[in-house]
């Protein structure tokens, strides 16, 4: 039998950064290439994030730019930020001549404008330098920003044969070859191969013989948004990018989509957790707090008009009745979990593209789901609240209110990330502090209302 090889996954250890500070310390370059040479350019980029600036600039000038331009695109972008303030627009260009069009394209973005154009300036391949040039043209957050012009793509008129002996030049350039794209005369993109298709095909055959007629693509304006969910639904690991007159430009791959989805993932739940801005848990204390510090006025706004609306109420639940202002944070707790439960499962199809039909159906789906939870939980609390206080009719204003304030907060939270999908706003909004800081006030203002009515008071 054969002996297995293992394949350890990557640690970053404490001993191992001291290691590598050590032997940039000694310059010990012999020894250093061969210590990060076992390694992926990731794990080194994960190695470089913990060194000071000085011994992370010394290792990527020491390694090849073969490595290092991959190491730097996989960088925390605070450190990739500094690096490249310390490189020389040649030895920017120079790493940017390695890498892929859309990762050099994304690099080249960080950049300021001056140095955009000396470092583009600096790119002696002049192919790559209009493609890259080209790339930039795109707005954020479009096809055309994410794709990459490297693909592989043949003609229709093509023979078998002759497309095997073309398609090796172009596969040099193309890290993986997910699909063979098939154009026209006027590169039009008219269908697509796979390699199996090529390999079983007889060598005189065309092209537009063995090919296949449908092809999913996105338009190079199309949303990045979109363009996951297309790839998320076909199961695809690459889609080409085409203009209005379907002219193939260029290819997504699923590891940008990846990157995509991560991003998209990372700012919604910072939105719903009440963070207004992009942060990290080590950016400085002022960026926290300008992220932070709108929703937690928001809440605090939401306490005030919480405590004037119980004051409102303070002479009309003086005495027996007293024992309701004892339920308030329980009428308040579960409107905002009621309102951020309803939000967050909209939140989540709208993400997926899930959500169909009208706002109404919703609505009334989720008033029905309410009032049979509601009604649930309110006769609990109406025996506990008989059972200590040996009083009827408070156990049934408070546990009347508690189906009304979890019915609304319900339908709250429904609408509120519907309603801002349609105008255009992230719906991820709508399950944090701010479904449960409306929720909680109007929770606590139906709450007085309802049970003043059942106690006539």
């Amino acid at each position: 039998m054969a002996e297995e090889k293992e394949y350890n996954q990557f640690e970053l250890t404490d001993d191992l950064i001291e290691n590598v500070e050590l032997l940039v310390s000694q310059q010990d370059d012999k020894a250093l290439k061969t210590l990060l040479h076992e390694y992926h350019y990731a794990d080194v980029a994960e190695i470089l994030n913990e060194l000071n600036l000085e011994d992370s600039l010394y290792v990527i000038k020491l390694l090849d730019s073969v490595k290092t331009s991959d190491i730097i695109t996989e960088l925390d972008e605070d450190i990739r930020e500094k690096v490249l303030e310390n490189l020389s627009s040649k030895e920017i260009a120079d790493e940017i001549e390695e890498l892929d069009t859309d990762d050099a394209a994304d690099i080249i973005a960080e950049l300021p404008e001056e140095r955009q154009a000396e470092v583009i300036s600096q790119i002696e391949d002049k192919e790559h330098r209009d493609e890259i040039t080209e790339l930039l043209t795109y707005e954020n957050n479009t096809a055309g920003s994410l794709m990459a012009k490297e693909l592989v793509k043949v003609y229709e008129t093509w023979t078998v044969a002759g497309c095997l002996r073309r398609i090796r030049g172009q596969a040099k350039e193309v890290t993986r070859v997910h699909s063979i794209y098939v154009v026209d005369k006027q590169e039009k993109l008219i269908g697509r191969l796979s390699l199996k298709d090529l390999i079983v095909a007889k060598s005189e055959q065309k092209i537009a013989d063995i090919a296949k007629d449908s092809v999913d693509y996105v338009n190079v304006n199309d949303d990045v948004e979109d363009v996951a969910r297309v790839m998320a639904k076909y199961d695809l690991e690459a889609i080409p990018v085409v203009d209005e007159d379907l002219t193939l430009l260029g290819r997504i791959t699923i590891d940008d989509i990846v990157d995509v989805l991560k991003e998209e993932a990372d700012r919604d739940y910072q939105l719903a957790a009440g963070i207004t801005q992009g942060v990290e848990a080590d950016d400085s204390i002022l960026e926290l707090t300008k992220a932070r510090l709108p929703w937690l006025f928001l809440g605090l706004v939401g306490g005030i008009g919480a405590f004037l609306i119980m004051e409102g109420f303070e002479e009309a639940f003086k005495g027996e009745v007293f024992v309701l202002f004892f339920f308030t944070p329980l009428i308040a707790a579960m409107a905002g979990n009621v309102g951020v439960q309803s939000s967050a499962i909209i939140v989540q199809g709208l993400a997926n593209d899930d959500v169909k039909g009208s706002i109404n159906s919703r609505l009334i789906k989720e008033m029905l789901l309410a009032a049979l939870n509601g009604f649930i939980l309110a006769l609990f609390l109406f025996l506990f609240v008989w059972a200590t206080k040996g009083d009827f009719t408070t156990a049934l204003a408070i546990s009347v209110s508690l189906v009304a304030v979890i019915i609304v907060a319900g339908l709250i939270g429904t609408f509120v990330p519907l309603f801002l999908d349609k105008r255009g706003i992230d719906p991820a909004i709508a399950t944090g502090p701010f479904i449960t800081t409306s929720n909680d006030i109007f929770g606590i203002l139906i709450y007085f209302w309802i049970a003043r009515l059942i106690l006539n008071i």
